[in-house]
């Protein structure tokens, strides 16, 4: 499925559009916390990824668009190391991370959420939260999560499978939070959900972006993302074919057309 380029948006929260598009509230964004250079990566035989360059500065969102198959997954994947052989450079917070297993990535502060959430269906809520390690130091509490996840306070005795779609995504990007990582890689969380969900998936994107955190949001659902990111980046063919800013956004419609479809 394509997304519809159109000028509706979600909606944000009071100051919300401020903090979306680099107001006062936004933490300053001048060190570069992943920066991908030339890189290739495999599936086994399958050439996926043909030079990736990207930049990513902490304390912002950055949005990957394209097409079904263009190589944004693989991008997300390759970072932690989920892919088969890769090469170039992937330097995160000045480390090379390359040739590094994905535990090891994992404990530079990266937290990867996949489109399929990985809820334990044997577990319940809070035991599901609880089940990753932490990896850095400075993670949530519990109480904080519950503070911005609710829901998951009041579910937390229930089995992760019976939590409903937009609940099980919370749960998943809970589960990150706690472990410390403040490089967040959110592969398509607002898949299949109520827009009331999305919403809330919106206000808790731009919570975490006040609290510091870099996110890098590989989406489908174009409402969604364009408002919340502050620089996004086209893939085409597993390369970057255009970047541009938040403040460019509307000038490159014309662009998006052709590279998304409607």
């Amino acid at each position: 499925m394509t997304p519809t380029l159109v000028a509706s948006r979600t909606a944000l929260p009071p100051g919300g559009a401020e903090l979306a598009r680099g107001g006062p509230s936004q933490r300053s964004m001048s060190s570069e916390l992943l920066k991908i250079e030339d890189l290739q990566a495999w599936y086994g035989e399958s050439h996926i990824l043909h030079g990736v360059n990207l930049t990513v500065h902490e304390g912002e969102v950055v949005t990957l668009l394209g097409r079904n198959g263009a190589g944004r997954t693989t991008t997300l994947r390759a970072i932690v190391g989920l892919t088969g052989k890769r090469k170039g450079s992937i330097r995160i917070r000045d480390v090379e991370a390359i040739h590094l297993a994905s535990h090891k990535i994992a404990r530079l502060g990266v937290g990867y959420c996949p489109e399929e959430r990985g809820i334990f269906a044997s577990l319940t809520a809070a035991e599901n939260l609880m089940l990753p390690p932490t990896i850095a130091a400075g993670g949530m509490s519990v109480d904080e999560i519950y503070d911005m996840f609710p829901n998951l306070k009041e579910r937390s005795s229930s089995p992760g499978t019976r939590l409903s779609g937009g609940e099980q995504q919370m749960l998943a990007v809970a589960r990150i939070l706690r472990t410390g990582a403040r490089l967040l890689l959110l592969d398509e969380i607002s898949e299949g959900l109520a827009p009331v969900i999305v919403q809330k998936l919106a206000e808790m994107i731009l919570a975490l972006k006040a609290k510091g955190y870099t996110i890098v949001l590989v989406e489908q659902n174009f409402r969604f993302a364009a408002p919340l990111a502050d620089r996004f980046y086209v893939m085409e063919h597993g390369t970057i074919v255009k970047q541009f800013a938040q403040a460019e956004l509307n000038q490159n419609m014309g662009m998006l057309q052709e590279y998304l479809g409607v």
